[in-house]
């Protein structure tokens, strides 16, 4: 049996008996006016963080693919900004985890007022073959799916992702990454795999993959410690922190000096005059903070280190600043 296998048998089981806190999702719930998620939906959360930020998706009513539909949490999320049929597009290759989700949906209609069902469509479906036509949706959204995938795996459903999004569309993520490689003997351990314990890959490696499929920016939306794989029972010379990270990634082209990666970094004038200009489209005003992407802070850093000061990354960006 595949490490793929294995996940679907995984997730149906999980789908017919809910595995209350399988993943543990270490964001707020999202509160917003209007709406109720139903119990047996909660129970079905099966996210390591969330894919929906409000800031984004209001007054927009954009078209969203949801890969892996789990209980249909974040896809009634969704859907409550984009209020129209098949507005929410939510794919999943396990028959019991797609009639579990329209049973969800069906509780959701009757708890909310402004919801229908019409608004999700569940479609059978996978993320290395989705079926939609090429730059058909504005947002691509997964919660903690990918990071089960091998990392050549990985590559084909960010490929895919990036075919089906619009010029300047988003792909919205959150998945479990490792503070250092994960050991062989976990990586192979598919029943590990299917619950989001060892396929993690570390940051770098993660969003280096986003790039080498062509996306130009990358955000950092949050990054929260996750879960501890102790030393004892999983085998490690030393314990192995997984966190949770959150991130957008846009469908727009790679900058001839490379793709730009927000991270919550600040650059700060520490000069005597009013202003800098770096010449590259830079202005920084004294001692005003000034949100830049780390490979803008790497440059000024080298520029000028003993005038600009470039604060450290807080692991939290949601807009503004420069590239």
């Amino acid at each position: 049996m595949s490490y793929l296998e294995t996940a679907a048998q995984f997730y149906s089981e999980v789908a017919q008996e809910p595995e209350v806190g399988l993943c543990c999702v270490q964001s707020t719930p999202l509160q917003l006016p209007g709406l109720k998620i139903p119990c047996k939906m909660q129970e079905m959360n099966y996210g390591c963080g969330t894919t929906v930020h409000p800031t984004e998706l209001g007054n927009n009513q954009p078209t969203v693919l949801y890969i892996g539909v789990g209980g249909g949490v974040e896809a009634l999320q969704f859907a409550y900004f984009s209020r129209r049929p098949s507005a929410v597009i939510a794919v999943d290759p396990v028959l019991p985890m797609r009639e579990a989700a329209a049973r969800n949906l069906e509780i959701a209609a009757q708890e909310n007022s402004w919801f229908d069902t019409s608004f999700v469509e569940i479609k059978e479906g996978d993320a290395f073959n989705l079926p939609m036509d090429d730059s058909s949706v504005d947002i691509v959204a997964q919660n903690c799916l990918f990071n089960i995938f091998e990392p050549e795996d990985l590559t084909c459903a960010l490929q895919e992702a990036y075919r089906v999004l619009k010029p300047g569309g988003r792909l919205q993520m959150s998945d479990p990454i490792a503070a250092r490689p994960i050991p062989q003997h976990l990586q192979k351990d598919e029943r590990l795999r299917a619950m989001c314990l060892s396929g993690a890959l570390t940051y770098e490696e993660y969003i280096q993959r986003i790039i080498d499929v062509g996306f130009g920016q990358v955000e950092i939306r949050a990054r929260r410690p996750y879960r501890l794989l102790n030393s004892d029972t999983y085998n490690l010379t030393e314990n192995l922190l997984l966190e949770s990270l959150d991130s957008v990634a846009f469908k727009v082209s790679i900058p001839e000096d490379g793709a730009c990666v927000f991270t919550g970094k600040t650059a700060i004038y520490a000069g005597s005059e009013p202003f800098f200009d770096d010449g590259a489209g830079h202005l920084l005003q004294q001692g005003i903070p000034a949100v830049v992407c780390d490979k803008t802070a790497a440059k000024l850093a080298k520029f000028m280190p003993d005038k600009i000061m470039i604060t450290d990354s807080n692991w939290h960006y949601s807009g503004g600043g420069c590239c």
